[in-house]
């Protein structure tokens, strides 16, 4: 990858981020596009002067993406949202804007794209978000064939929203709510092993028009991973079940909020699980070794414990 241009959509992003820090320590160089450029300018140092580049681009605008791959020889698109907000609606960012971004991709004369979709994507599914990204994915083939799709189960890290999402509640309220009693199984993955892939994707001539699933080594209920954080934050909130229609119910509420924790159309995800079908090619398949949630989140959660990150007592009873 030296000296080769690679534009990122969504480079600001929980993935994005640290899949610019690795293009950027193989020497090529980074159109990282974003929504915001003042915010991305954390991206400027993982490179040196002139590697990385913010540049601002709406992917509701084909004009604009057009400008961002300009030249680039691999692109690599990570946009997505958990839930619409004015005209980033799923149809836009999710269903359309991936082929548009192909469609450039194959304009320019790109030699390899990566699409990160997620585990899921089902064009029957009864869930808007999961509909929308089986639409991106087949608009990212028709335009660009040879494209490398990426479907990670639940990402963690220390920045993510799912785990610090928990904790934080966790901290703040007496009850987790375990949404249809907690069965659904996931399969959380590493966010430097999704890294990694997407770097496997684009290096490797075998990959290209494949499609990969990404999960952990290990997969849990969502009750087992709430037990999880409560354990590592040392909280005592009590796990309560919340039966779908009881969830629905709440959601309809919650989702007119701004940022809302939860909506019905993750309500309907939920009663699905998360996790790499049998069949699928994986992490293993792109040369990559999964990391245990284990042995990671640990090593952020600890700021949730009472008296902070550098507190070993535990809650009073």
């Amino acid at each position: 990858m030296q000296g080769k241009l690679v534009t990122v959509f969504g480079a600001s992003g929980f993935i994005g981020r640290n899949i610019v820090r690795e293009l950027a320590q193989r020497g090529a160089r980074v159109n990282a596009v974003c929504r915001d450029v003042e915010k991305a300018k954390f991206l400027k140092p993982m490179g040196v002067v002139g590697q990385v580049t913010p540049m601002r681009a709406d992917v509701t605008d084909a004009a604009a993406i057009a400008r961002a791959v300009n030249g680039a020889s691999m692109v690599v698109n990570l946009v997505g949202i958990l839930h619409p907000s004015g005209r980033n609606t799923f149809d836009a960012v999710q269903a359309t804007a991936p082929g548009v971004i192909a469609k450039a991709a194959k304009d320019v004369g790109a030699e390899a794209m990566v699409h990160v979709s997620a585990i899921g994507a089902d064009a029957d599914s009864s869930s808007k978000y999961a509909r929308s990204k089986a639409e991106g994915e087949q608009a990212v083939r028709a335009a660009f064939p040879e494209a490398t799709i990426l479907r990670p189960s639940v990402v963690f890290g220390a920045n993510d929203s799912f785990f610090n999402k928990f904790a934080s509640l966790a901290l703040l309220s007496p009850v987790l709510p375990l949404i249809g009693g907690g069965t659904t199984r996931f399969q959380p993955v590493y966010v430097d092993n999704v890294a990694d892939a997407v770097m496997a994707a684009l290096e490797t001539p075998a990959a290209k028009g494949q499609t990969y699933e990404l999960g952990g080594p290990e997969i849990y209920s969502f009750r087992e991973l709430m037990e999880m954080v409560l354990k590592e934050t040392n909280r005592k909130a009590k796990l309560v079940n919340l039966p779908f229609w009881a969830a629905s119910i709440q959601a309809a509420f919650l989702e007119l909020l701004p940022s809302p924790m939860l909506t019905r159309d993750q309500v309907e995800l939920l009663k699905s699980d998360n996790v790499v079908a049998a069949d699928a090619k994986t992490l293993a398949d792109l040369g990559v070794k999964a990391t245990p949630v284990e042995v990671i989140v640990p090593t952020y959660l600890d700021k949730f414990r009472p008296g902070g990150r550098y507190s070993t007592g535990r809650q009073p009873a």
